[in-house]
C-alpha cells in the first residue's frame, strides 16, 4: 500500500506522515528529499518550480514507491502534488494508492511556514503554491482540514483511512 499525503507548503505533510508511519508501521518517504539541489536551490531563493523542474522529481518518487504495491510492506509519502498531472505521474488513480489532502485557510498555512525553522521553502512561495494547486474531487482524495491541532489532523486521518 501507497499513502501519499498531499497539500501545499505548511499543511503538515511531513508532521502527519512521521505520525502516521509510527502508528500504521509503514516506512516514510520525505517527498522534499527527492528534489535535486539545483531545485531546493531555486526554492530557497523564492522562485517557483516549473512544470519541468517537477517532472524527475516526481518520477523519482514514483521509482521509490512503486515497489510498495507489490511487497507485504505499505509506505507513506509526502509530496505536495498540487496538480492532476503530477499526481497521475505519482499513480494516485491505481489500486493500493491512497491519497490523503490536507487543506486549510492560507492565514493557517503562512502561521506555520513561518514558525518552521530551517526549511528550504521560504513563507514567499506559498501563495504560489496555492495558485497552482489543482484540488483532488472528492472521490480521489480524503479530505483533512488542517485548522486544528496535529492530535486532532492525525485523528481526522485515522478515522478516514478506517472507513476507506
Amino acid at each position: 500500500m501507497i499513502i501519499i499525503i498531499m497539500g501545499v507548503c505548511g499543511s503538515g505533510k511531513t508532521t502527519m506522515g512521521h505520525m502516521l508511519s509510527k502508528e500504521l508501521a509503514m516506512d516514510f518517504l520525505e517527498g522534499d528529499d527527492f528534489h535535486s539541489p539545483e531545485n531546493r536551490e531555486k526554492m530557497s531563493r523564492g522562485k517557483s518550480l516549473t512544470e519541468e523542474d517537477r517532472l524527475p522529481w516526481l518520477e523519482n518518487i514514483r521509482k521509490a514507491t512503486d515497489p510498495y504495491l507489490i511487497g507485504d510492506s505499505g509506505v507513506i509519502v509526502s509530496c505536495s502534488a498540487l496538480s492532476r498531472r503530477s499526481r497521475q505521474i505519482l499513480g494516485v488513480d491505481r489500486s493500493g494508492v491512497q491519497l490523503i489532502y490536507l487543506y486549510g485557510p492560507e492565514s493557517v498555512l503562512a502561521e506555520r511556514m513561518l514558525e518552521r525553522k530551517n526549511h528550504f521553502m521560504p513563507a514567499s512561495l506559498l501563495r504560489s503554491q496555492l495558485d497552482i494547486l489543482e484540488e483532488p474531487c472528492l472521490g480521489e482524495a480524503l479530505f483533512v482540514s488542517v485548522d486544528a491541532s496535529p492530535d486532532e489532523i492525525f485523528g481526522q486521518i485515522l478515522s478516514g483511512l478506517r472507513e476507506s
